[in-house]
């Protein structure tokens, strides 16, 4: 069994929207006929430093990150981003939610790392690093979506309970919809060439959705309910081939919102130029005003406990 990822080796893992560090504790390779979470292809038990052994999980490979500085730094980048997404100014709420909401070993400097010790002096050390630096995509959070966050991470993390899938209306609606309503904006909207550029970002995002939920966006207690959805929607024996239906025509809002958040992560360890970057971060700002307008038709009021969501599915 050749795999990149050994045994005993330090690592660090995706868990839910964020990385943490841990440690390998056996790999196996699954297929359909020995899989235990409904994906297959080489899978890792891994524990979590610093974590009771009851969060001791298999994971899929996808998830992990060699341990080396580019990605220490990227685990970074991640918890800052979560802080202040998920985080209400003078809010309770904000201790809870920091670094997810998830851990307690959230903490991070801003800049970390970027200092000079080599007698050259600490200005001439920044305008080298900002050289260097990859473009940045700032987004603005609406408050309103913070709470949401916040909210949603207490739901599945404290309240045991799920976000009711499949959902009405799908992340693939919701892109549709805001294209419909960008284009309806004509010459009043400020973004650039929306009849032009619109499908290419929503197709874009669709694409990232699909590929990151099962990765990174879902947090541990979502996964059973994730793996049942794939069984019956991609990878069951009653899926016909062909018929088989993206997470994006499955997952709605909630989902969503956590991985618009963690775009611009995802953006900093990408290839993309500032020009393209700046014109994603138009449109998904633009598209987060969409949704805290139809908030409360996009997203749910309440969630549903494990139990009564397995019989939805179940009936489905």
């Amino acid at each position: 069994m050749s795999l990149s990822f050994a045994v005993g080796e330090r690592i660090l893992c995706y868990h839910g929207p964020l990385v943490y560090e841990a440690k390998i504790l056996k790999a196996e390779t699954w297929d359909e006929t020995n899989t235990k979470l409904s994906t297959v292809g080489p899978h890792f038990f891994v524990h979590y430093k610093g974590w009771k052994q009851t969060w001791d999980e298999w994971v899929p490979i996808t998830r992990l990150l060699k341990f080396n500085d580019t990605n220490v730094q990227l685990q970074k980048a991640l918890m800052a981003q979560a802080s202040a997404a998920a985080s209400t100014s003078g809010s309770s709420s904000k201790g809870k939610a920091h670094g997810g909401g998830m851990m307690k070993d959230g903490s991070s400097s801003r800049g970390g790392g970027l200092g000079r010790k080599d007698g050259r002096g600490t200005k001439r050390g920044r305008e080298e690093d900002d050289s260097s630096r990859k473009p940045e995509m700032k987004l603005n959070v609406p408050e309103v979506l913070k709470v949401l966050l916040v909210d949603d991470w207490e739901a599945i993390t404290k309240n045991s309970q799920l976000v009711c899938v499949p959902r009405s209306p799908t992340v693939v609606e919701i892109l549709q919809e805001f294209k419909d309503y960008v284009i309806g904006l004509g010459k009043s909207t400020t973004l650039r060439e929306p009849e032009l550029v619109l499908p290419t970002i929503t197709s874009g995002l669709q694409v990232y959705f699909d590929r990151s939920l099962g990765a990174n966006l879902l947090y541990r207690f979502e996964r059973p309910q994730y793996a049942e959805i794939r069984k019956q929607y991609v990878t069951g024996p009653k899926v016909q081939v062909g018929q088989e239906k993206d997470m994006s025509a499955i997952y709605g809002a909630e989902h969503l919102l956590r991985m618009l958040v963690s775009l611009p992560q995802m953006v900093a360890s990408s290839t993309m130029d500032a020009e393209s970057v700046g014109l994603v971060r138009d449109y998904v700002n633009e598209l987060l005003t969409f949704m805290v307008n139809d908030r409360s038709r996009l997203f749910l009021t309440e969630y549903e406990s494990s139990s009564l969501q397995y019989q939805n599915i179940s009936r489905s």
